[in-house]
């Protein structure tokens, strides 16, 4: 397994997507919150009394992570499907003919690298937003903030992973991103303003991530409400996670390559 995992690593870190996948979602992520708690900030005096007691500063430093989660899951796509698409995957079975073997190295190999990615942008994110929000910003030692850290970097890690099932499971990676960016990430914001749709559009993925990471607005207004908390949005991603892989599993155990 340590051997099928290098060389899935080293296939991964001789790809130019991977550099600029990665990257794009670090600058998204610390980007877009250093200019999200800038500009709440700049904002911050026309509130009201009431409005500033359901002020949520861990939304300016976690926002920029559903747009970050976006190069990611490309990135998870086109490991896996890239592969698959271009053929090359028949000499990765060939080299490792246990199938099983050569997909648990896979997916370690996804997580690796976005794990790595996700435990230092997260904090950074986290850093760079509360800075800009001045004495409107929170503390590491502040309620909430620490699962939501911790929430939000699982979160990253299983949902490249779901990418990543779901592209072998298509077999493709246009086939993966133009379903899943639609109907997965963007469609779902839509979705979620439908009445009664949203009852069920509320366990879609990045609903449940938007829970994990404070920006889904707040849960005691009636527009925002999820049915659910923050570790139970957590298991609803690895439940999605987790039938991703397996289906995964299940196709590449009967594909003909």
């Amino acid at each position: 397994m340590s051997g099928v995992l290098r060389a899935e690593l080293l296939k991964i870190y001789s790809v130019r997507f991977t550099a600029w996948t990665l990257s794009l979602a670090a600058i998204l992520a610390i980007g877009v919150s250093y200019l999200m708690g800038l500009n709440l900030r700049h904002n911050i005096a026309d509130r009201s009394a009431e409005q500033l007691t359901r002020f949520d500063s861990l939304f300016a430093a976690f926002y920029s992570l559903t747009l970050a989660q976006l190069p990611l899951v490309v990135f998870g796509v086109l490991v896996v499907g890239s592969e698959i698409s271009t053929g090359t995957i028949r000499a990765a079975l060939a080299a490792t003919p246990q199938r099983g073997t050569f997909y648990v190295g896979k997916v370690l190999a996804v997580a690796l690298p976005v794990a790595c990615l996700a435990i230092v942008t997260v904090p950074v994110a986290f850093t760079v937003a509360q800075l800009a929000l001045g004495p409107h910003g929170m503390t590491l030692g502040d309620d909430g903030v620490l699962g939501a850290m911790a929430g939000s970097w699982i979160y990253l890690t299983l949902i490249v992973l779901f990418a990543a099932g779901f592209a072998m499971i298509t077999g493709a990676s246009t086939r993966a991103i133009g379903i899943m960016l639609p109907v997965f990430f963007l469609g779902s914001q839509g979705l979620g303003n439908v009445p009664y749709v949203r009852e069920v559009a509320q366990y879609l993925p990045d609903q449940a991530g938007m829970v994990i990471m404070h920006v889904a607005g707040p849960q005691d207004d009636p527009a925002f409400a999820h049915s659910y908390g923050p570790w139970v949005g957590l298991g609803i991603v690895a439940l999605w996670t987790t039938v991703a892989l397996v289906g995964g599993w299940l196709v590449l155990r009967r594909r003909d390559v």
